[in-house]
């Protein structure tokens, strides 16, 4: 039996328009579900069903994902937790993978039960557990190409958990339905998002890639704010304003609403920025970045 352990991520580019086969950069963090295939589970996930249903695994297990929530588990912190839970379980289960070839492989499987569970995604959370590092990952023909990525040197992110959670695939179905209402604005806006999401893949300085994300991060709030949909809170607006005069870049990580953050710059950030973002309840986790995927831990 095998008791494993899967990392959640924080998505730093490439939010919505990755379903538009743009490139998105996806970082494993060390925060942690832990599964352990000797002790029965106590509750399946909507994921893990279907990757049961789906013939890709065998049997549910105990599983704790508390690492990846707040708030005694009440509150979910943003950083893919339901990809872990399915990730971690599916190796203790059916075996840790060995080798670059076998993490592909429980990626692909673990994608398309989460893609099932969920009506959609692009499962680059579930790249981010099972493979870990910094992920480079585009869509084309229904497929996931997800390799590692090196951010430029110098690069530092601090990881900002909101009091407010956020619901995705609301979000995404909000984007939809504007995409319906008004598809040349939409496109658009895309197109703009895209343009930021392909600079912040080829950035080779942290200057190049603090002005990418600032670019995607105005596409979506407008996007957001014709749809609708909080991508960009006032609050996190306000902040990024702050954060840029300190020469730093500040926005949602993923799909928004609150949920998680990335304060992004060539240091860690200054006191008053940390301060402000408090005062603006979005704690700073303190959790590393670029952890590794899925793995066997020893049973406690």
């Amino acid at each position: 039996m095998t008791v494993a352990r899967a990392p959640g991520k924080i998505v730093l580019s490439g939010a919505y328009v990755v379903l538009e086969g743009a490139p998105a950069i996806v970082a494993a963090v060390g925060r942690w579900c832990v599964a352990d295939a000797d002790r029965p589970a106590e509750r399946v996930t909507e994921e893990v069903r279907s990757a049961i249903e789906l013939g890709f695994l065998s049997r549910a297990c105990s599983f704790d994902a508390s690492d990846l929530r707040a708030d005694g588990g009440a509150r979910k912190l943003g950083l893919g937790s339901s990809a872990a839970i399915l990730v971690a379980t599916m190796a203790a289960v059916e075996g840790v993978p060995k080798d670059m070839a076998e993490r592909q492989s429980l990626m692909r499987r673990a994608r398309e039960a989460h893609r099932v569970a969920q009506g959609g995604g692009s499962g680059i959370d579930v790249a981010a557990s099972a493979l870990g590092g910094v992920l480079r990952c585009t869509l084309g023909g229904g497929a996931l190409d997800a390799r590692a990525h090196e951010l430029p040197s110098g690069t530092s992110i601090t990881i900002l958990a909101s009091t407010v959670a956020s619901s995705t695939p609301k979000m995404l179905g909000l984007v939809a339905a504007h995409a319906a209402r008004d598809p040349e604005a939409h496109r658009s806006l895309m197109a703009r998002a895209t343009r930021g999401a392909e600079a912040a893949a080829m950035a080779t300085t942290v200057s190049e890639l603090r002005e990418a994300l600032g670019a995607q991060r105005d596409a979506l709030a407008e996007l957001g704010a014709r749809a609708g949909a909080p991508i960009v809170t006032e609050d996190l607006a306000g902040l990024g304003r702050l954060a840029a005069a300190h020469g730093f870049f500040l926005g949602p990580a993923g799909a928004g609403g609150g949920d998680v953050a990335i304060l992004v710059g060539p240091e860690p950030p200054p006191a008053a920025l940390l301060l402000a973002a408090r005062e603006a309840r979005l704690e700073p986790l303190g959790t590393p970045w670029g952890a590794p995927g899925v793995h066997a831990v020893e049973a406690t």
